[in-house]
């Protein structure tokens, strides 16, 4: 089996994404604002973005 920094990287973060915890984005997500989710996690708007695409694929 081949190991790449790509293989190393999704392993080493656990679920994490941009560094955001997936539980509490999907737990603030109904409630929040686009914006008020980017500045509660420290993202940008299209990081935010980003974010709600690959919960949606996985």
């Amino acid at each position: 089996m081949r190991n790449s920094e790509k293989g190393e990287f999704v392993h080493k973060k656990g679920g994490e994404l941009f560094h955001v915890d997936f539980h509490e984005f999907i737990r603030k997500e109904p409630d929040y604002t686009p914006y008020e989710l980017a500045s509660e996690f420290g993202l940008t708007l299209r990081d935010v973005q980003k974010l709600k695409k690959q919960l949606f694929r996985s």
